[in-house]
């Protein structure tokens, strides 16, 4: 009996618990590390370097509002990055317009702070809704926040936000130069990555300790994959690049049938700039195939994709506006430095909220003390800090991948050095204040989360049982037909691997939330197990009715994808 066709072994449902082991573990670098890294650099640097040599270093928050934009959609091929690349700086413009026209008519501190938390919670909702990827809304967060507490008048309001939107394309222009070089690299290194994730699975042959978390994460590779391939055009690249990513599909089904070492081999191509591996496209195995692209099917209608975000959207405005509110009765000169430790915590359930404010405390402590050891070289002149303001980007960006408290190790000193563009403060009240403003927001930050349960994720959870299991049936009655449409096949697995997809990421979400009925475990595992034995089925019948089918399966047995020897 295979591990997909074992009946189910339930446990009984308890409260998720709040760990502190493992939140800090460091994980595997990103393949692509410095490319988002350098990205950030070459993005700030033009621009602070030409107002230090004008002496205008006090514009520099406004640059780096636009400059910013250069994090983002790096793992996403050139088409779909330009899109999104365009969105984040408008968003980030717009987002700023805001927080300086309010600048400029109210000098109330709470009027601010209401301001920015729900400016956060717009943007919290947006980003998790679009899913516009790390670092989503936190970085958006941080530059309107910062910039409601920067002194402001009506007719200052349109030279900075050009300031900013001149920085954005600049960053625009960052983002999208690597395609001179290599411009199908993101969907090659996303195949590539499935190819590696597809033979570490193969390595275990089911029977390794490590089974589950490899085949777990070969099956988010292949649907990173597929979601990269469906968002460029057809062409040739692609059409290479699919057979590829049906090559880890057919190991997942078969792993023991599969040469670990080929599928490597292949990835390996990949990352360099040869072309790409030429593998017909193989005979689909009669097991499970798992998860193809949630984005094979049209996405669902902005305003359907909002509702069930409400309840982290109410967190990050209650949160951030609590925090900042309980600053300013301290006393606190930043108020906005709690309220971005309170919106940075929200995760998708209060389990990894919870993981992420002690990731975001232990990061921002370590944090001042290396902005305690580095003040004096920067106090040095302005060069040296926009030098050290440099540096700190790109720490943060090269280590964020391993752990967001080792990323936030380098974000803090920046933070606070950006602060000083305007003239240089004396290092112990900013320490201090930041300090006070981490524990704060992530206190008052968390305990807004629990007050504000997700009472809504059990039944979001049957709603996504009843699309599976509607999606199930009607590709299974295609599957019955004597000669079914290839046509409507396909769409067929699209539909139903989109709700598979939907469910285990609902599941999840719900599996972290407190006080809420029992899951029902038993229907979500059966759901899932007869979902993918279908998704199989009807991969099988689709690469029946491909041509050139037959001789793509001897093809690749004859490059060793078969069973080794």
């Amino acid at each position: 009996m295979t591990p997909e066709t074992r009946p189910p072994t339930l446990t009984a449902p308890r409260a998720p618990r709040l760990p502190l082991t493992g939140v800090l573990r460091l994980g595997r670098p990103a393949d692509i590390w410095f490319k988002p890294a350098l990205s950030v650099v070459a993005s700030v640097a033009p621009p602070n370097l030409t107002l230090l040599a004008l002496g205008r270093l006090d514009l520099a928050m406004y640059t780096m509002a636009g400059s910013l934009c250069a994090l983002y959609a790096h793992n996403r091929p050139y088409a779909a990055r330009a899109r999104a690349l365009v969105w984040v700086v408008l968003g980030m413009v717009g987002g700023l317009a805001v927080s300086l026209v309010t600048a400029s008519l109210t000098g109330s501190a709470v009027v601010l702070v209401t301001v920015g938390a729900l400016l956060a919670a717009l943007q919290k909702t947006l980003c998790d809704a679009t899913r516009v990827g790390p670092p989503a809304n936190v970085v958006l967060t941080f530059i309107t926040s910062a910039s409601l507490f920067a002194p402001q008048t009506l007719g200052q309001v349109p030279g900075h936000l050009a300031l900013a939107l001149a920085a954005g394309g600049w960053a625009w222009l960052v983002g999208m130069a690597p395609w001179l070089l290599r411009p199908h690299g993101p969907e090659r290194r996303a195949t590539a990555g499935a190819l590696n994730a597809a033979a570490a699975y193969a390595g275990t042959r089911g029977t390794a300790d490590g089974h589950a978390r490899a085949r777990a994460a070969a099956f988010a590779a292949v649907q990173a994959a597929w979601q990269s391939l469906l968002a460029i055009g057809d062409t040739r690249t692609r059409r290479g690049l699919e057979r590829l990513v049906i090559r880890a599909e057919v190991a997942l089904a078969a792993p023991a049938d599969t040469d670990p070492e080929q599928l490597r081999t292949w990835a390996g191509e990949l990352t360099g700039a040869g072309p790409v591996p030429e593998v017909h496209d193989p005979a689909a195995a009669d097991e499970l195939l798992g998860v193809d692209a949630e984005l094979a099917v049209p996405s669902r209608p902005l305003w359907e994709r909002l509702g069930p975000l409400t309840p982290i959207a109410v967190r990050t405005a209650l949160g951030c506006a609590l925090a900042g509110y309980a600053s300013l009765a301290l006393g606190i000169g930043r108020p906005y430095w709690a309220l971005v430790t309170a919106a940075s915590l929200y995760q998708a359930n209060l389990a990894l909220t919870w993981s992420r404010g002690v990731q975001r405390v232990v990061g921002n402590l370590v944090g001042v003390l290396l902005f305690a050891a580095v003040v004096p070289l920067a106090h040095l002149g302005p060069a040296a800090l926009v030098l050290c303001c440099l540096a700190f980007n790109f720490g943060a960006e090269a280590l964020m991948g391993r752990n967001y408290w080792l990323g936030s190790v380098c974000v803090t000193p920046m933070a606070l050095l950006i602060t000083e563009f305007t003239g240089l403060q004396e290092p112990g009240r900013l320490i201090t204040e930041r300090v006070v403003d981490t524990v704060v927001g992530a206190l008052i930050g968390f305990l807004a989360a629990v007050a504000v349960t997700n009472r809504r994720s059990g039944d979001r959870v049957e709603l996504a049982l009843t699309a599976v299991e509607r999606s199930r049936e009607h590709a299974a009655r295609l599957l019955a037909e004597s000669a079914p449409a290839p046509g409507a096949v396909q769409a067929a697995r699209r539909s139903l691997a989109a709700a598979l997809a939907d469910l285990r990421a609902t599941v999840d979400a719900a599996s972290g939330e407190w006080w809420q009925r029992a899951l029902p475990q038993e229907r979500v595992v059966r759901a899932e197990q007869a979902g993918h034995r279908t998704l199989a089925a009807t991969v099988t019948t689709w690469e029946a009715t491909a041509p050139g089918t037959r001789s793509g399966v001897r093809c690749a047995r004859s490059q060793g994808a078969g069973r080794p020897s």
